[in-house]
């Protein structure tokens, strides 16, 4: 490489080289210098009258390949700081492309270069040699040979500079600029295929934003300026595929349009939605779609109705057209289509902005709504009242037929014929259905041969109209059956149908201007009618009740209450029991914590070992990754060399080779193998098209000539008798000249007869012997190589025998070292076997011990639970047993009340305590102990009162029944003191606990009566 210069420097020496003719070698200088290192650093006020010159050579040489990979260059150096800069460069590569094409053009005196259908196809040989030979007028090769080149690189400097400026937020204002540049071009000169290749490509690079959307300066779609120039470039591609009559791609436009709408975060110009929606009503009217395309119209009007700005005429023509359209949609049942018709109606709805598929009764009452009927002109109006208005089927076709006439000399109403013609039939069909329920198909042809009289284009003949009578059956549209021996339709009103033709009516048309409700209608809402009809008697004869009075509400709020009383005593109880239930799960959820940390311990344990064996695979699989990538790079070299090759020989171009995203030596091998294929077809396309016109030049001769044959044939049968006679009568003559010349030369050999045999004798005797010499020579020569023969053919055959007994021996010592090899390989394998089903019978031993662990745990654990479960029964049949106590202590009558002296009783005077001293009393003062247990839960304290007996006395009288009875109850010495009933001071401190752990719940919750009726 040669070393950097300064900018000045490299342009000054590439003007030289240019002043001198030497442009190639100016061009690769400049080449040069976008390669060096340093490139980058030089300023681009140093290098923007390099890149200018660089360009205008590169258009001088047509190098588009070239001037691409410079421009690419060069925004990337300056995309950063100087964006005018970018502009300035492409906007003179453009325009020298664009002057040059204009000088083509000049000077081949012509406008369009229109003879070659695809501007990126290469030439090739064939297609030179075809040219040639072809039959083209010589102004015509030179118009091609000068256009067409220029006209080549234009497109392919307008596809450069899109590629070098997509995908860049700095560049999107020059990038929409090109773009409709482009459109422009393809309008200009009719460049059909170049303009899908256009409109593929941009969509390209929009489906491309997201993908390069963490680039610098990449393009933000939220961004209103970004987005409103996306849109203006869709609407002048979907404008221009409009004038080149693309419909499918107009179409996809206005998809495109669509999507970017949808992204916007405000609402477009009125203008724009108006442009919008009037393409898409010449879209929908080439698809014969007259259903979108009169909601199309619809929505064309009330935009341009809301900006204004039209004049009088034009508003009553657009009028016309929203009418007519909507009149040409046929009056059939627009059917709900299921699958791919149903996905299709919503995306076309939504393309129009409709919630939902639009219907023609719809539209019709929309367009009324907006005083379209007022403003449209007087035929179209006629037109609407007959079709919508009145009713006569009979003279339906010969009222409407003078009004398509009208219609067909209008170029606006021209095109709605064919629709018209339908929506007729339709309607015919929708009366007479109404009328008549069987009807002659010849009394139908009569009904429509107005039409056929009135010489419309396009009338419908007989059997175009039972066509659609029968299409209109196969959708739905129509209930009918046709009687093809008596020649008869009818029309089906069968109220029992099931099915879409239940709902759609008798003959399957969705009409409201019915005359009279058919058969099926009036069977069909006849549950309804009894329905509304008991709906109404019953509320008249059951009214709903009355409300409720005020003694009522109080009797109902007092039972309520008591309700709730109820149920907070129940729920205090439930409480308690909540409470020690809660105990009992803290205990639990101590021990579940406890076996949760033991758990969790263990689980660490093992995700610290899965952890440690993820990372060694995770080693392990990078490891593997690395060698694969370096697989994948040493293959993809590979590849890139054979790549190489493939441009070398011109298979494939440098372009291509760039795009590929990933190489593989078989693909590329098999691009070879196809190219090759394409090559060879298409030479033997060429070859077929020139015996075809060889072969129809001949016929050209023969059909010419075929009138002169016959005078050709006479004459030359004239000529043919001439001839022969004449050569008759020179033969005759040369054959008696050449006789008689035979018969002297005869005469004159005779007499040389004898001596002419005589010498041959001699001859053939002396010739003789030296022949039978050599001959004698020759056979034991002969001899002799067969020997030789024989003895070198038995050598080689011993030798090749050798040879494969040597090959034999090889190959069975090859064969003992394979059997060797394998069996050790067995071996091995079967060593590798047991080895690993020894080790999965470990681990499975380990893993049944570890079930079997984990079995003992769980059987623990439920004896636990079970354990206790049967201590909280036993404390509810416990706790159950002391509620039923206390209810049985409240049960008991209080004591009767005695007098005071009633305290003293007995014959000797002595004082009584009570029921329990007189109890002890009757047991005769033995000395046996009392009993251990517990006395009855209801004399376990000692009451505070104790009634006396009834003959009287005081205090003292009452202290010496106590000494008494102590001194009864005291037991003897020597014995083990018995147990009694804890004091009642004891029991008011602390309440007397069960040995289940249950506290009894406090007797200040439920009120009881103390002793003695005291409350």
């Amino acid at each position: 490489m040669a070393p950097f210069s300064k900018p000045e420097t490299v342009l000054k020496q590439a003007e030289g080289l240019v002043s001198v003719g030497q442009t190639h070698a100016a061009l690769q200088s400049l080449s040069e210098m976008f390669t060096s290192k340093k490139f980058r650093a030089t300023p681009l006020t140093s290098l923007e009258p390099i890149m200018l010159r660089f360009i205008e050579l590169c258009v001088e040489m047509r190098k588009g390949r070239t001037a691409k990979e410079g421009l690419m260059q060069y925004k990337n150096i300056a995309q950063n700081t100087s964006v005018q800069s970018i502009e300035t460069v492409i906007n003179r590569f453009i325009q020298l492309s664009d002057a040059k094409v204009r000088d083509a053009q000049e000077k081949a005196a012509v406008k369009v270069a229109v003879d070659v259908d695809d501007l990126e196809a290469s030439e090739t040989p064939e297609s030179i040699l075809l040219g040639a030979v072809s039959g083209d007028q010589s102004k015509d090769r030179t118009d091609r040979a000068l256009v067409t080149p220029w006209l080549k690189f234009l497109w392919e400097s307008y596809r450069t500079s899109l590629e070098t400026l997509k995908n860049n937020a700095r560049l999107e204002v020059i990038y929409q600029q090109v773009a409709q540049q482009a459109f422009k071009f393809c309008l200009k000169n009719q460049r059909k295929v170049e303009f899908r290749r256009l409109c593929e490509t941009l969509r390209l690079h929009l489906a491309n934003v997201a993908k390069y959307s963490h680039q610098p300066h990449s393009i933000n779609l939220s961004d209103p300026d970004t987005l409103q120039h996306h849109l203006d470039t869709r609407f002048a591609q979907l404008n221009t595929s409009v004038e080149l009559e693309l419909w499918q791609e107009a179409f996809r436009s206005v998809e495109d349009v669509h999507n970017l709408l949808t992204l916007a975060k405000k609402a477009p110009r009125p203008a724009m939605m108006a442009n919008y929606y009037e393409k898409l009503t010449k879209i929908f009217l080439m698809s014969g779609n007259a259903l979108y395309h009169a909601a199309a119209w619809g929505r064309y009007h009330a935009i341009v109705s809301s900006i204004g700005g039209k004049s009088d005429e034009e508003m009553r023509r657009l009028a016309g057209q929203v009418l007519v359209s909507t009149l040409a949609v046929p009056v059939g049942l627009q059917v709900e289509e299921a699958g791919e018709n149903r996905g299709k109606n919503t995306r076309l709805s939504s393309l129009l902005g409709l919630t939902k598929t639009p219907t023609r009764s719809g539209l019709l009452k929309d367009a009324l709504s907006r005083d379209v009927l007022k403003l449209s002109p007087d035929f179209v109006t006629e037109l609407y009242n007959i079709l919508e208005v009145t009713f006569d089927p009979l003279t339906l076709c010969s009222s409407v037929a003078p009004i398509l006439q009208t219609l067909s000399k209008n170029e606006s109403y021209a095109s709605y014929l064919p629709l018209l013609q339908r929506a007729l039939l339709s309607r015919l069909l929708s009366q007479i259905s109404q009328v008549y329920s069987t009807i002659n198909v010849s009394s139908l042809l009569a009904l429509v041969a107005p039409l056929k009289e009135a010489e419309i284009e396009g009338a419908y003949d007989e059997e175009q109209v039972e066509a659609y009578v029968m299409g209109c059956a196969r959708r739905g549209e129509l209930n009918i059956s046709v009687d093809h021996k008596e020649g008869s339709i009818t029309f089906i009103d069968d109220a029992f149908v099931v099915g879409q033709e239940s709902a759609s009516g008798s003959s399957g048309w969705a009409y409201d201007d019915a005359v009279q409700p058919t058969t099926g209608e009036l069977v069909r809402s006849r549950l309804c009618n009894v329905a509304v009809c008991l709906h109404t008697s019953l509320a008249t004869v059951e009214p709903p009740p009355p409300k409720l009075t005020v003694e009522e509400q109080g009797e109902k709020l007092k039972s309520l209450v008591s309700a709730v009383e109820k149920e907070r005593k129940a729920l205090q109880i439930r409480r308690a029991l909540v409470a020690r239930r809660r105990e009992l799960l803290s205990e639990l959820s101590v021990r579940k914590e406890k076996e949760e940390s033991s758990r969790r311990a263990e689980q660490t344990r093992r995700d610290k070992e899965e952890e440690e064996r993820r990372m060694r695979d995770e080693l392990r699989r990078k490891e593997l990754e690395r060698s694969k990538r370096e697989i994948e790079m040493i293959r993809a070299d590979e590849a890139k060399k054979y790549a190489q090759t493939l441009v070398e020989k011109g298979i494939l171009k440098a372009n291509e080779v760039e795009k590929m995203e990933s190489f593989d030596t078989e693909g590329l091998i098999g691009i070879q193998v196809a190219q090759l294929e394409k090559e060879k077809k298409e030479l033997n396309e060429r070859l077929r098209i020139i015996a075809k016109r060889v072969d129809h030049i001949e016929r050209a001769y023969r059909k010419e000539e075929r009138p002169l044959l016959a005078q050709d044939y006479e004459q030359q049968q004239v000529n043919d008798q001439e001839t022969f006679e004449a050569t008759q009568k020179a033969r005759k003559e040369n054959s008696r000249l050449a006789h008689q010349a035979d018969l002297e030369t005869k005469a004159r050999l005779a007499r040389m007869v004898n001596d002419f045999q005589v010498r041959k004798d001699a001859l053939i005797r002396k010739k003789g012997e030296a022949f039978a010499k050599k001959k004698d020579a020759a056979q034991k020569k002969i001899t002799e190589e067969k020997e030789k023969r024989q003895k070198a053919i038995l050598q080689e055959r011993e030798e090749e025998r050798k040879r494969q007994q040597e090959k034999e021996q090889l190959r069975r010592e090859e064969e003992e070292e394979e059997r060797r090899i394998e069996e050790e390989k067995a071996a091995e394998e079967a060593r590798l076997r047991e080895e690993e089903e020894r080790a999965r019978e470990e681990e499975e031993r380990v893993q049944r011990e570890k079930e079997e662990a984990a079995a003992a745990q769980r059987k623990k654990r439920e004896e636990e639970r079970a354990e206790a479960f049967r201590m909280a029964q036993l404390q509810r049949q416990r706790e159950e047993e002391a509620e039923e106590r206390r209810k049985v202590k409240q049960q008991q009558p209080p004591p009767a009340k005695a007098t005071f002296g009633a305290a003293r009783g007995g014959t000797n005077g002595e004082p009584t305590a009570g029921w329990r001293a007189r109890a002890a009393a009757a047991t005769a003062g033995t000395a046996t102990p009392p009993r251990s247990e517990s006395p009855a839960p209801g004399t376990a304290s000692v009451p505070k009162y104790r009634p006396v007996a009834a003959t009287g006395g005081g205090w003292r009288a009452r202290e010496d029944a106590k000494r008494a009875e102590t001194t009864t109850t005291r037991p003897a010495a020597g014995t083990s003191r018995p147990t009694s009933p804890a004091p009642a001071t004891k029991e008011k401190e602390e309440p007397a606990k069960e040995e289940d752990g249950f506290t009894t719940v406090q007797p200040k919750a439920v009120w009881r009566p103390r002793r003695g009726g005291r409350p």
